[in-house]
């Protein structure tokens, strides 16, 4: 299916690796031109090389942090300075340390509410009146499964990625009908992180094989298997795309069924 968005462009933050990658390489294949980001520049600077050897869209590189909003800026900036608009914003972001409460702290909080709320504020702001133009474009919020049902061991994820969505909500009402607004809820995938948890344990010993590892991370899935990062990708593009133009202010779980959550 042609999703009509080649010569588009893109900005996609934590995007070197995981789902952010596989978000942009989606939409490198739909002839999207897309900026990606990540704090390290030898490991951005390979991914870059190899999306452009994807032959679809033409796709650039900026080295920068998230939780600092001149970073942000300079992003967008540069973003409509090569490619000359701005057309979708696909916000990513890593995980924050996996705490419990009484091992947080103060720094930790804010260092976890900039991490994901503040660089979903900033970028919002930086990129929303290119986004304005050429009849509109879209937003697109990668958080996690965890603000439907909190998850053992992520307090911070569990309290602090809820505003994103409440602020996608709110942004789907105030910037419609010239800009859409979503997310998506992402369940277990196989990313590189996720390989390396996996090898680990079964270098440890908890696990004879990988594949013994990966069936076990899978038994509570009805479809029976650990979601591919392309999945995540796949649906992430059509949400930025006019084949879905009826859809907004949703926040979509990519799960393979595995939430137990009614709504």
């Amino acid at each position: 299916m042609d999703l009509g968005i080649k010569g588009n462009v893109a900005i996609i933050t934590a995007s070197s690796s995981g789902l952010g990658k596989a978000s942009a390489i989606a939409m490198v294949k739909e002839g999207v031109n897309v900026l990606i980001n990540g704090r390290d520049k030898d490991k951005l600077d390979k991914a870059v090389k190899e999306l452009n050897a994807l032959n679809g869209g033409e796709v650039i590189g900026f080295a920068g942090d998230l939780t600092n909003k001149d970073d942000i800026k300079n992003m967008v900036d540069k973003t409509y300075k090569v490619f000359g608009r701005i057309d979708h914003l696909i916000t990513s972001a890593g995980g924050p340390p996996s705490k419990t409460f009484k091992e947080t702290n103060d720094n930790d909080w804010y260092f976890s509410y900039d991490l994901l709320v503040m660089s979903v504020v900033w970028l919002v702001r930086e990129s929303l009146e290119y986004l304005e133009e050429n009849d509109g474009g879209t937003i697109v919020n990668i958080t996690s499964r965890s603000v439907k049902e909190a998850i053992d061991g992520l307090l911070l994820s569990n309290s602090v990625r809820m505003s994103v969505i409440g602020l996608m909500k709110t942004l789907s009402k105030e910037l419609g009908p010239n800009i859409r607004v979503n997310a998506v809820l992402p369940g277990p995938h196989e990313t590189d992180r996720l390989k390396n948890i996996i090898k680990g344990q079964v270098d440890s010993g908890k696990f004879d094989s990988y594949q013994d590892a990966l069936k076990a991370r899978s038994a509570n899935i009805p479809l029976g298997r650990i979601g591919k990062p392309s999945e995540l990708g796949e649906v992430v593009t059509f949400l930025s795309s006019n084949r879905s133009s009826y859809l907004n202010g949703l926040a979509i779980p990519v799960d393979g069924g595995s939430g137990a959550s009614n709504l």
